[in-house]
């Protein structure tokens, strides 16, 4: 879907949201008025779309397939483990299921996109102001149709991370650049979790992660990420 067409439907979408959903929130994480799944509702949880990169001496990121093969291993047993909290019914898209809903998946991305970029104020120039520190956005009720028919979900989970972990020369290289007096930088975790209503395309939940620390590589730490990324994840209800 041409990139153009992608945010003409995030803005629609997000209009079509702000009138809809006008009510006044405490948590910029919960959607107005939505509380908690209700008992007996069905989850989808969409692949990752994770990479991580090592940054070498001069602070490029380099692509790792064998770190991100490993992380994406490590993420789906973290959520396996998690049952009781997803619930019982939580089914996962299989990977060749992507290409079929491609357009959905861009749209989600862009959406989600704006939240995190609206939320955490990393563009403060980019906030619209029409929505404050509500989490009022939608993809659509029509955007999800397909979604819903192909799983018979009620929520779909969609989550997005990027891990950059420096190298031991870019270690070498910041410890020499600190004795300079030059201040830089290593690895960091950059991520989110949405959930969306199938029945509506509200966004009803969302979080971020922004940190310097948390690694997938590892099974033990790649459960304390997941941990942190659905932190107040809506319960069953």
């Amino acid at each position: 879907m041409p990139r153009f067409f992608v945010l003409a439907l995030v803005f629609s979408a997000a209009m079509a949201g702000a009138a809809a959903w006008a009510q006044p929130s405490a948590s910029r994480h919960l959607a107005p008025g939505f509380e908690a799944r209700p008992a007996g509702s069905r989850l989808v949880i969409a692949p990752a779309d994770m990479e991580l990169f090592s940054i070498s001496a001069g602070g490029v990121q380099e692509p790792r397939a064998d770190w991100t093969d490993a992380a994406q291993n490590n993420f789906k047993a973290a959520l396996a483990a998690r049952n009781r909290q997803l619930g019982e019914g939580t089914t996962l898209l299989e990977e060749a299921d992507l290409d079929e809903f491609a357009e959905l998946i861009a749209l989600q991305r862009a959406v989600a996109e704006s939240v995190f970029v609206h939320h955490t104020g990393i563009g403060l120039g980019l906030r619209l102001p029409t929505k404050a520190d509500r989490l009022d956005w939608s993809l659509g009720e029509e955007a999800i149709k397909p979604l819903k028919a192909k799983t018979g979900a009620d929520y779909a989970l969609f989550t997005w991370i990027r891990d950059t972990y420096a190298s031991g020369e870019r270690k070498a290289a910041m410890i020499g650049m600190a004795l300079l007096g030059v201040i830089s930088t290593g690895g960091e975790q950059v991520g989110y979790a949405s959930l969306v209503d199938l029945n509506t395309g509200r966004v009803v939940w969302f979080n971020d992660l922004r940190r310097m620390h948390g690694d997938l590589r590892e099974p033990g730490s790649a459960n304390e990420t997941v941990d942190a990324l659905l932190k107040g994840f809506p319960e069953l209800k």
